[in-house]
């Protein structure tokens, strides 16, 4: 079963960053430019929190909100929430879930070596489960049920009283 490690190996454990300092402008141009959808923000070398696309909504409508002029410090979420690099893919889906987050922070021996959003936790859910699929189906396919029906069906032999015994 993939873990999320597995799954920062297939995507990148690239972490884009700002800090604190930061206009939300440039976090967004950033953003953009590397196609995602939060970015972490960094204090030394300490992360420190995050803004997401989420958080853009909620601060556009603040009074006098200004993202040219606004630092990310001010508007970061700074409950950053993590899961072990050794989780399954279920086990993830069941944070996103439980949770009810959209980006997860990946950890391993106390450092944290990649963001996870959760469509990239779906992604990996559905690769797994297809992975399954085909498994179940190099093991007993529906050719065998259908080779059975029709053996079953014609290889009977029939005895219709007063005849003799023949074959379908």
């Amino acid at each position: 079963m993939r873990t999320a490690e597995d799954i920062l190996k297939e995507k990148g454990t690239e972490i884009i960053s700002v800090t604190e300092d930061t206009t939300l402008f440039e976090a967004l141009k950033i953003m953009n430019e590397n196609k995602i959808g939060a970015i972490l923000i960094k204090k030394g070398a300490k992360m420190v929190g995050i803004w997401t696309e989420r958080d853009l909504m909620r601060n556009a409508v603040t009074e006098g909100f200004d993202p040219r002029t606004a630092r990310v410090g001010d508007y970061m979420s700074t409950d950053l929430r993590f899961a072990p690099a050794t989780d399954s893919v279920y086990r993830l889906m069941d944070k996103f879930l439980g949770m009810r987050l959209r980006h997860l922070l990946i950890e391993k021996h106390g450092e944290y070596i990649g963001l996870l959003s959760a469509g990239d936790v779906i992604r990996a859910n559905l690769h797994e489960k297809t992975e399954e699929l085909k498994q179940l189906n190099a093991l007993l396919g529906w050719e065998y049920y259908e080779d059975w029906q029709w053996k079953k069906k014609f290889d009977k032999k029939v005895e219709t009283p007063g005849q003799p015994i023949r074959e379908l």
